[in-house]
């Protein structure tokens, strides 16, 4: 059995839309096993855990300081570890488990390492994030043998971060499954009286983490465009939750905004199907999963020509942009979608198809599979 060696700055049950893309994808590659190594973060996680095929191994004390110990104690763990024997090491993301990845693989030179870029946030954060170890954080990209990344946004990164060879562009993935699998009129009937709508609403549903980068701020401004039958559900939690809740109430939008709080991923294409449109007003973004999720459940989109969006955003044809930072434009898309004649159908069409063909998780694990190999062999 072929191993590998994952370096991550934290792993499940701490997620974002990183970590469950490599539990998704390392589930469905049968031929390899896995050792992942990451920050504790959180104060009572075992020390090993075994999660489908991957075998996670946790360094630090329990403090969200792990993060920074992580380049040091990684890979001295990482050196322990049945995987250290084998040749392929694999960063999800050049964040502190990158700094691991790229201390170990000084240690190990022999060592393919694979880079894979999921990163959502402005990479200016990034830049006044590493400071003055900007050259240190270049280095990871430059010694990459492979990278993959979600998007071209952030393929064109990592080539203008130094790396040498040409980027992959491998996305994320949907259960298409799951979240085309439709619910019964009553359900999105009974989701939608749970939540305080009722059949004549046109609800726009957002699912993201609350902070600033993501625009729920402007999808909340939104509304005093629109008439009083358009509302909104907000799905997630985050730093900027309580800022949101006060928008509402400056906004008196009490009746037309619902905050669902974090809700479990079985959860989600209920809740999406029960609603009218989706819509993230993204300042910046990787790729963006929850959009494709929404596109599987058969819901028209609004987002931003930004970051990773435009690749699998097409206004008028996968759905509609709206402009960052500019409320009345995500009313001006919300009423295009429900007035202009045909265009909700094609949304939808298009988008079911588009996500089908290309961003199911089978086949994107056979491509980074196929990575894993060619690395191997080298």
């Amino acid at each position: 059995m072929k191993r590998a060696l994952i370096f991550s700055t934290t792993y499940f049950p701490l997620v974002g839309g990183a970590e469950v893309a490599m539990k998704e994808v390392t589930d469905r590659i049968q031929e390899w096993e896995f050792d992942l190594v990451c920050a504790r973060i959180r104060p009572g996680l075992p020390d090993t855990e075994r999660m489908g095929r991957v075998t996670v191994h946790r360094v630090g004390l329990g403090t969200p300081n792990d993060k920074y110990l992580l380049a040091a104690l990684g890979p001295l763990k990482a050196m322990t570890l049945p995987a250290a024997g084998g040749r392929v090491v694999w960063s999800l993301m050049a964040s502190y488990g990158g700094f691991a990845a790229l201390a170990y693989c000084t240690l190990r030179r022999e060592a393919k390492l694979l880079l894979s870029l999921q990163e959502g946030d402005p990479l200016e954060h990034y830049a006044r994030r590493v400071g003055r170890l900007a050259f240190v954080h270049e280095r990871i990209f430059q010694r990459a043998n492979t990278v993959q990344a979600i998007s071209g946004f952030l393929a064109e990164w990592a080539v203008r971060m130094g790396h040498r060879g040409t980027p992959e562009v491998v996305p994320n993935g949907v259960d298409v499954a799951r979240f085309s699998a439709r619910i019964t009129p009553e359900k999105r009937q009974e989701l939608r009286r749970s939540v305080g709508y009722c059949d004549e609403d046109i609800v726009i549903v957002t699912v993201s983490r609350l902070s600033l980068k993501n625009g729920i701020d402007d999808l909340v401004r939104s509304l005093a465009s629109l008439p009083e039958r358009y509302k909104a559900l907000i799905i997630g939690d985050g730093e900027d939750d309580e800022k949101l809740r006060t928008l509402v109430e400056k906004e008196g939008s009490q009746a037309r905004v619902r905050f669902l709080g974090k809700r479990g991923h079985d959860e989600l294409p209920g809740l999406l199907q029960a609603s009218d449109m989706f819509c993230r007003a993204s300042l910046s973004e990787g790729l963006g999963n929850s959009f494709l999720e929404a596109m599987a459940a058969g819901l028209p989109i609004i987002g931003t020509p930004v970051g990773g969006i435009p690749d699998f955003l097409t206004d008028g044809e996968t759905g509609v942009f709206c402009r960052p930072h500019d409320p009345p434009s995500i009313a001006t898309a919300a009423m295009r979608i429900t007035d202009e004649p045909g265009l909700r159908g094609t949304l939808v069409r298009n988008g079911e198809a588009l996500v089908r063909r290309d961003y199911g998780w089978d086949g994107i694990a056979r491509r980074l599979e196929a990575m894993l190999e060619q690395l191997n062999a080298s």
